[in-house]
């Protein structure tokens, strides 16, 4: 492929937005092609939480009762908040629903969401709106900076993925923003889909000293006290930040940063660890010096193990005290003060820290108290009392009282699972000579994960953070949309093929599989692997193959792809197959003469995020391409 008439592609965007679209925030960050070593993150957002830094912005999002769109983050919470009960029933109101992309089995473009009122919309709507809105903040700052309107056709979008998600998902993403108006089939390459510990990752290369946190040298710091405790490499000086209009802006040199140069060429490895509210994925690379290029050397992987987890173990211990039927009554009934009690929760999660001794309050809503009372009859205080939680009690103030140990508890099922996941990926062969861990993401903030994987692979590796760790992943992404060949070698996460007809061989094929056509005997249901799950593709990479039609009048000629997550597939039968695209070359009205044998030539390209196929009439050079397509099959 020319690579010249690739740069003049390049050219054609003025500026780069990522948008990292996370389960629980959300934000985006632009640099223009002129001056890539600037990294504007988002102006701050009005509204925010005590206790949490607002760079991004919760991913919520509120329809009218008309299900037309109204808001979106804190100003979408607090105007649910505001409504009237009687009101605030007939809004839809979204939030966390990100998961629901992961936790689909068969996702399609019809699949639903539904909001804290129990009412359902599609999940392609809700995910086209919110990107929606974020195409029009970030318009409408890149037109407040330059003077003059931005037009959509300038800007190159990356919108952020887990690496783990399955393909229907991330190509749910591209839908939405197509959706939303962001690019379209007909102009794919204006948006980039990335994965968010790849982006981490290229971020992670640029990293100075003095812009990152070595766990093995001092304890566990919490990323938000801006105080002496954080040592000297934390001062916001260093970071060389322009504060202009409230955007922050962030100098990445262009060089790769001193750490590298411990590292062996060829032979050492890093991990990036992306912890989020979501999920928790890793990937291993090597990187190639002096340009830095990155080599993925084991598949993604990692789970539902982000900090909901942990708020999800707060609502089983509110279960506990005060009753399951009563908390999924007061969801139903009360849903702006379920919101206000898990704020209040937030920022005592942020709060927890291994060596604190002091109890966490948290406030209940009056309404909480309130309501319970009606539904029980008796008092929260009482329900504290006969419960037999110790280490939660009952402040006169009207709040809870959870000691550090209680608190503690609540974040262990996740943290063992993602120590967990990360032990079994050491063990892997293919992940010897690991000299860093990088964490990243949300939950890296969180002191009790940092000290959970110091203390638990500390002697195997440098664990290290970055300063300003929530925002690793934007700044990354912009990287990334800036030089998205900067990822040289990834693995596939699936086994890609085509089902073809061989000829029958007597004692290896499997006799429900003969089929006689015009006196040959065929075996149907072949699949012809193109790649194997986890085998290592260059970017770009392709792979061909030649087929003969098995009639050579055949005019149209229809060739079907499939997916596996296994790795040795003969037919595509089999359990686990998928298909997932089809080529249907046409070739009618080409010339008459039929050579006797026609050969179709398959190419399938990979090592990109997306797989591209096409198949040509080897005769007429007559082609078609295809994208491979998981959701609507």
């Amino acid at each position: 492929k020319d690579s010249d008439a690739d740069d003049a592609v390049e050219q054609l965007f003025l500026v780069v937005v990522a948008i990292d679209f996370g389960t629980t925030s959300s934000g985006y960050a632009y640099s223009f092609t002129k001056e890539p070593e600037c990294i504007h993150v988002m102006r701050r957002w009005e509204g925010g939480d005590p206790g949490v830094s607002n760079q991004k912005t919760p991913t919520t999002i509120l329809l009218t009762p008309e299900r037309k769109f109204h808001s979106f983050g804190y100003a979408a919470r607090d105007f649910y908040h505001d409504l009237d009960p009687t009101e605030s029933k007939h809004w839809l109101y979204f939030e966390k629903f990100k998961m629901k992309l992961h936790t689909t089995g068969n996702l399609t473009m019809e699949t639903d969401l539904t909001a804290a009122n129990g009412k359902k919309v599609k999940a392609l709507e809700i995910f086209a709106y919110a990107l929606q809105f974020f195409k029009e903040q970030a318009l409408k700052e890149l037109s407040d900076q330059g003077g003059s309107d931005f037009e959509n056709t300038e800007v190159r979008w990356v919108i952020t993925v887990p690496a783990i998600w399955k393909q229907p998902a991330k190509q749910f993403m591209r839908q939405a923003a197509y959706k939303a108006g962001m690019a379209s089939p007909e102009n794919p390459e204006q948006l980039i889909i990335a994965l968010e510990p790849e982006a981490a990752s290229i971020y992670c290369r640029k990293l100075r000293l003095h812009q990152m946190i070595d766990l093995s040298s001092r304890a566990p710091v919490n990323g938000y006290s801006p105080s002496d405790t954080i040592g000297t490499g934390f001062t916001q000086g260093k970071e060389h930040v322009r504060h202009k209009r409230q955007s922050r802006t962030f100098m990445v040199e262009n060089v790769i940063g001193e750490i590298w140069s411990e590292l062996e060429e060829g032979r050492d490895r890093y991990i990036v660890v992306d912890s989020g509210g979501g999920t928790v994925d890793m990937t291993v690379h090597q990187i190639r010096l002096p340009e830095g290029h990155l080599k993925e050397l084991y598949k993604a992987t990692g789970g539902p193990y982000g900090s909901l987890g942990v708020d999800y173990e707060f609502e089983k211990l509110l279960c506990k005290i005060f009753g399951e039927d009563f908390i999924e009554q007061f969801k139903i009934k009360r849903p702006a003060a379920w919101v206000d009690l898990m704020i209040a929760f937030e920022s005592r999660k942020r709060a927890a820290a291994p060596d604190r001794t002091n109890p966490l309050n948290i406030t209940l809503p009056f309404s909480f108290i309130d309501y319970y009372k009606k539904f029980r009859g008796h008092s929260v205080e009482h329900a504290l009392r006969k419960s037999n939680v110790d280490f939660v009690k009952w402040s006169s103030q009207g709040m809870l009282r959870m000691s550090p140990d209680a608190m503690n508890a609540l974040f262990k099922p996740t943290i063992d699972q993602i120590v967990q996941h990360l032990s079994e990926v050491f063990d892997k062969p293919e992940v010897t000579n690991v000299k860093f861990l990088f964490l990243v993401g949300g939950f890296a903030e969180s002191p009790l994960l940092q000290q959970a994987v110091q203390s638990v692979f500390g002697s195997r590796c440098r664990v290290i953070i970055p300063q300003d760790v929530g925002l690793t992943i934007l700044k990354g992404a912009v990287l990334f949309g800036l030089d998205p060949a900067v990822i040289k070698v990834r693995r596939s996460p699936l086994t890609y093929g085509v089902g073809v007809l061989n000829r029958f061989v007597e004692g290896k094929h499997p006799p429900e599989k003969l089929l006689v056509k015009d006196g040959t005997r065929w075996c149907t249901d072949v699949f012809d692997k193109f790649i194997s799950a986890d085998q290592s593709v260059a970017l770009g990479e392709t792979v061909t193959r030649s087929y003969t039609p098995a009639k050579p009048s055949q005019l149209v000629i229809v060739i079907n792809i499939y997916s596996s997550e296994q790795d040795n597939v003969s037919f595509i039968t089999e359990s686990g197959v998928k298909k997932c695209g089809t080529l249907r070359l046409d070739l009618t009205g080409t010339d008459a003469s039929v050579p006797n044998r026609r050969e179709i030539k398959t190419l399938m390209q990979f090592g990109d995020t997306e797989i591209k196929a096409m198949a040509i009439d080897v005769a007429t050079s007559k082609s078609v391409k295809v994208g491979i397509d998981f959701l609507n099959y």
